[in-house]
Order: structure tokens, then sequence, then C-alpha cells
């Protein structure tokens, strides 16, 4: 799947089925589903899983737990913008599938 379709996506009423977890996660936090997103990104216990977490706590504006999970991703806590944050982790998702 491509960024652009996966931009696409998120117009529809569910998502699409092949998305990896991960994915999902991202999906629904794209769609401004928070708590769904966060409830995915938790159990994920992976690199990927953790920079995911930090991002929406980062976006919750808990910067202390953020900052935790950005530790345990192996990244540095970002200073560009949520949306271009978020992008990036969809990207690099894509791009690993």
């Amino acid at each position: 799947m491509t960024y652009e379709a996966f931009r696409q996506s998120l117009g529809e009423q569910n998502p699409p089925a092949s998305l990896t977890p991960l994915l999902m996660a991202m999906w629904y936090e794209g769609r401004g589903d928070w708590h769904s997103a966060h409830e995915i990104a938790q159990d994920v216990h992976s690199r990927d899983g953790s920079w995911i977490h930090a991002y929406l706590h980062r976006k919750e504006g808990d910067l202390g737990n953020a900052g935790y999970w950005y530790n345990r991703a192996g990244r540095s806590t970002p200073t560009d913008h949520l949306e271009e944050e978020w992008e990036s982790i969809v990207r690099e998702l894509l791009g690993s599938q």
C-alpha cells in the first residue's frame, strides 16, 4: 500500500483488512480515535510499537510518558509538528511491509 492510498483509506468507515496492527493504530489515530490507537499500540512490544506509543502520549500532552516511550523506541523526542511525525511513522511502517 502506498502512503497516498493509506491517507485515502482514512475516509472509509473501516480500516483496510491488510493493515498490520501498528498501521491499524496509526489509521485510527489518523481518524482522531486516540483511544483505539493507544489500545493497539500498547500491546505491540517492539521498538515501532514504542515509537507509536510515544507519539500518542506526545499528542496527548503527556511529555514525561512520551519521553519514556521514545527512549524505549531508541529515538529522540522529535521537535517537528505532530502531523509530520504521524506521516514519518506511517511512511516508515509502509516501507517495511
